[in-house]
């Protein structure tokens, strides 16, 4: 069984980035039948503060980084706000960064990122990249995905099934699946 969770970088009902990840757990499906899958809403997550974190009162914050840490895979989808991930994801990855092991350390994680632009938000995905790097994670090695005129590429039950936009999300699916399974046979090798 393959654990994953998905969090999409904006809190609109009508998220390209969420319908994305419709698309994603939709495409991971027919790939892992039996894939557990779970969304990680960071709206849910108060700003991230040391003092909070001191006093460890936030069960949202804990539920979150135990989500994260059971999980084999993370997928990731983003608006790009000002060139840059959405604060609300930033301070979801500040507070999953935090803790005596992170939950990001070795976890792998994909990205992906969509707009109503042309660009899709792909200028967000490098620097996306590099906070989870510095975090520990592996990201995924994948040409971006950026789904761009992403409103009226969406269909009406609130994913895509544009053929290019399936096809460049199943290839990062699919590319994510095989780096999860050749991290747990390296793993089961070693025990």
């Amino acid at each position: 069984m393959l654990k994953t969770v998905l969090i999409s970088g904006s809190l609109r009902r009508e998220s390209a980035n969420s319908a994305v990840l419709a698309t994603v757990r939709r495409l991971l499906l027919e790939s892992v039948p039996d894939a557990e899958i779970s969304v990680l809403s960071p709206g849910l997550l108060p700003y991230f503060d040391q003092d909070l974190e001191a006093e460890d009162s936030s069960a949202a914050v804990r539920a979150a980084q135990e989500q994260v840490a059971d999980a084999d895979a993370v997928f990731i989808s983003t608006p790009s706000y000002n060139g840059a991930a959405s604060g609300v994801l930033k301070n979801a990855l500040d507070w999953l960064s935090r803790g005596e092991v992170s939950p990001l350390e070795g976890r792998v994680i994909a990205l992906a990122s969509a707009s109503p632009g042309a660009r899709g938000a792909v200028d967000a995905q490098p620097a996306l990249r590099e906070l989870l790097t510095r975090c520990g994670a592996l990201v995924v090695e994948h040409e971006p995905v950026a789904v761009g005129h992403a409103v009226r590429r969406r269909n009406p039950a609130g994913e895509y099934d544009d053929p290019e936009v399936v096809a460049a999300l199943r290839s990062l699916v699919d590319t994510t699946v095989a780096v999860v399974r050749e991290r747990l046979a390296a793993a089961v090798s070693v025990d």
